[in-house]
This record gives structure tokens, C-alpha cells and sequence, in this order.
């Protein structure tokens, strides 16, 4: 897990990085929620899962959590915490 190390698609650098490649449903998502809670809102965070439900999950613990879910490339979730 990397702060700030990660590029949103439009060239922005993430305020959080959160790995959780290989793990399954739902540990991306309680990652996620994990490391986000200290962050203040409108910080930007990638997450990293290879795990096929994190395509479903991930927007809509957005969507549940009152986030902005900015968009997805490969194995890289971006978002905005709200």
C-alpha cells in the first residue's frame, strides 16, 4: 500500500493508494473503507483488486458511502471520498 503513488486517468496524482490484489469479496471494499475513514473529505484514492465482484462492489460501496466513483482501468479503482 502506497500513498500518493498512483495516477488517476486524467493524470492526478491520489492522495491513497489501497492494495488488495488477490483478495476476494469483501475484502477489497473493507480495505478500502478501512483506510479511507482517516482521509478528509474530497481526497482522492485508487484501489487496487483483481477480484472480479470489486467491478460491482466498489460502486456501490461508492454510491452506499456517498463517494464519487471517478472510474476504472484495469485493476485500478479511482474515487473520491465525499
Amino acid at each position: 500500500m502506497t500513498d500518493a503513488s498512483r495516477e488517476h486517468k486524467d493524470g492526478a496524482m491520489a492522495d491513497l493508494e489501497v492494495d488488495a490484489l488477490g483478495l476476494l469479496c469483501p475484502l477489497p471494499v473493507l480495505r478500502l473503507r478501512k483506510r479511507m475513514a482517516p482521509l478528509p473529505s474530497g481526497a482522492t484514492v485508487v484501489l487496487l483488486a483483481d477480484d472480479p465482484a470489486a467491478q460491482i462492489d466498489v460502486p456501490h460501496f461508492c454510491a452506499e458511502g456517498g463517494h464519487e466513483f471517478l472510474g476504472v482501468e484495469g485493476h485500478a479503482y479511482s474515487l473520491r471520498k465525499g
